[in-house]
């Protein structure tokens, strides 16, 4: 007899309605990642760097021109409700000037119908509230996350005891941060044993200081000669209250034997270590600060408590994480796979710009190759030259598609790590500013001569109005990155910004001689003659902007499902897989949770 998850959703994927099998779906979506043109475009063949160091520009050479007077003509949130919200259906029946083509419509409705669908139930009508003392550090969207999410866990580890017929010991965090999640889990009214693994020790000292917030830790005791201590505390000066050496040499001074001084604890309050008591019935946290390279768990599992009084076959484990970086989210999901003691996983990625590639460059000239996405950003041929193992794509349906395998570059993965849909107007006006800003200073610098065009190749001709291809030649990358808040107020003062960021900052060295001899008597006027050439063109970049981070759904999307064509092709190993929303979009949008329960 076949005992059911209640936990699992009616589809494996939450694919739109339009497809009738998980199948249906995820061969649609591979066919359009692969064959459509403009998507690749849009998904890693645009740098905003390079959008006006060609002429007309790329708007121009690389949207379809029956698209690009709507999107110019069109407000930058007017033009979002099209490609989000808008009722495209309803758009057919409209005539007359102002609207879309028929062609973009089209384009929006793949993207749409390929999109994994984002609405979210919670998994209990009623949710227990964070106690005050357990919610402590978090902001309104960690609440929001840790809420559900701990809800969501716990729901799903009783049901995996269930179905498996053995009670998991511990929940293992990939990734625990501050240990927000954690410590909700290990507090009523869930109480369980969590493993905190986080690579940084630092926050592994900030959670055990929330633990003891909390009251699921306590300060370790000292014991201490308290006259003797005021005496030396009495001799130093305040500053030098919690230096444990200078304590020392302050009794040493007032005469106390070494033998004396061994007996006093000089540390200060925040050198004590939390101390964790286990109690019967009650939750536990241990941590493990290491830096995972794979998914491998010996030596976690290794350091824990519980191996000490049991065998690792005794172990009957749960990976988890909210919101796991880039390659993070795959040594979770992989430890199913290679640990004989995770018997199930809840992953929940982000940061899909960290992720690392598998395939290496593509042997073959994809039709929008933009050269931009190599010189410009160095990482994207060193991290495509890697082929890395545990990077994308972790499945061997995506990896071997048509022979071969579907890629996506930084510049793909780091828009799928946007959220239009969340986008206000005052926020998308600003990064559209900032954008605009970056690309015509990028034009100011191949003018002036502190970059200069890389070409990739024989020509590819020129149009006919003598205009070279935008698609042969990118320039030399000039990393800025953030400048002051006053800096955006206007492109006169982002230029002198980031004139002086480059050549008075040591970090920016290899910059500081051309710039200061390319720019150092650039004038006002000069910068204003620049912003108002360019200033006419502000709607063609937010345009660009606006749809690749619209396309960028389905590339989140094809990472999710080949995280889930992983789980499902380990048929040997793994019994069920599934994903699924466990966030609000508008709270969180990175909201898919993989989900694997081994057999």
């Amino acid at each position: 007899m076949t005992v059911d998850f209640t936990a699992r959703p009616e589809k494996p994927l939450p694919y739109s309605d339009d497809f009738s099998t998980a199948d249906e779906y995820v061969n649609s979506l591979l066919d359009f990642a692969t064959n459509s043109h403009l998507f690749q475009f849009l998904c890693g063949g645009v740098h905003i760097l390079d959008f006006f160091t060609s002429e007309p520009g790329l708007f121009v050479s690389a949207v379809p021109k029956e698209w690009q007077d709507y999107l110019v003509q069109t407000e930058p949130m007017v033009l979002l409700d099209f490609l989000m919200r808008d009722d495209l259906d309803a758009l057919a029946t409209q005539t007359g000037p102002g609207q879309p083509p028929e062609t973009l419509v089209q384009y929006v409705k793949d993207i749409r119908k390929l999109s994994l669908r984002r609405s979210f139930q919670p998994s209990k009508p009623k949710l227990p509230v964070l106690p005050r003392q357990v919610a402590l550090g978090m902001n309104t969207k960690k609440v929001h996350e840790v809420t559900h999410f701990s809800g969501y866990i716990d729901r799903l580890s009783e049901d995996v005891a269930r179905v498996r017929g053995k009670e998991l010991t511990h929940l293992v965090d990939f990734g625990s941060g501050q240990n927000y999640l954690g410590r909700a889990l290990a507090s009523p009214p869930y109480n369980k044993h969590i493993v905190a693994v986080e690579s940084k020790e630092a926050n592994t000292a900030g959670a055990k200081d929330l633990d003891i917030l909390s009251g699921l830790a306590e300060r370790e005791k000292r014991i201490r000669n308290k006259k003797l201590y005021h005496r030396i505390m009495e001799s130093v000066d305040p500053s030098e209250a919690n230096d444990e050496e200078a304590l020392k040499r302050a009794a040493k001074a007032l005469g106390v034997a070494d033998e004396d001084i061994a007996t006093i604890d000089l540390r200060s309050r925040k050198e004590l270590q939390a101390t964790y008591a286990r109690e019967e019935g009650k939750g536990s946290i241990e941590y493990v600060v290491a830096k995972l390279g794979d998914a491998d768990l010996a030596p976690v599992i290794s350091q824990l408590e519980y191996t000490e009084t049991h065998s690792e076959h005794d172990l009957s484990m749960m990976a988890v994480s909210i919101h796991s970086c880039g390659n993070l989210s795959h040594y979770g999901i992989r430890s199913m796979v290679l640990n004989s003691s995770i018997h199930a996983v809840a992953i929940v990625g982000c940061c899909y710009n960290l992720l690392t590639e598998k395939l290496g460059p593509p042997t073959f000239k994809p039709c929008f190759s933009r050269p931009t996405l190599q010189p410009l950003n160095a990482r994207v041929v060193r991290e495509s030259e890697r082929r890395d193992p545990q990077g994308f794509p972790m499945s061997e349906k995506v990896s071997t598609y048509n022979d071969q395998g579907i890629r996506l570059n930084i510049t793909a993965r780091m828009m799928a790590c946007q959220a239009p849909g969340n986008w206000t107007d005052k926020e998308s006006d600003a990064f559209f500013t900032r954008h605009f800003y970056r690309a015509v200073l990028q034009r100011i610098f191949l003018d002036k001569g502190v970059i200069s065009k890389v070409y990739h190749g024989p020509s590819e001709g020129e149009d006919e109005e003598g205009n070279e291809s935008p698609f042969n030649f990118s320039t030399n990358p000039v990393v800025i990155g953030s400048l002051r808040k006053q800096c955006y107020t206007s492109f006169s003062a982002y230029v002198r910004g980031a004139i002086t960021k480059l050549t008075t900052n040591t970090d920016f060295s290899q910059y500081s001689q051309i710039v200061r001899e390319k720019l150092s008597d650039i004038t006002d006027e000069e910068i204003a003659k620049y912003e108002a050439a360019y200033l006419p063109r502000k709607r063609e970049l937010s345009a660009i902007w606006s749809l690749m981070a619209f396309s960028a759904c389905v590339v989140e999307s094809l990472i999710v499902t080949d995280r889930y064509l992983f789980l499902k092709e380990q048929s040997d190993i793994v019994r069920d897989c599934w994903v699924e929303t466990v966030f609000d979009y508008g709270q969180s949008p990175r909201n898919l949770v993989v989900v694997g329960i081994k057999k």
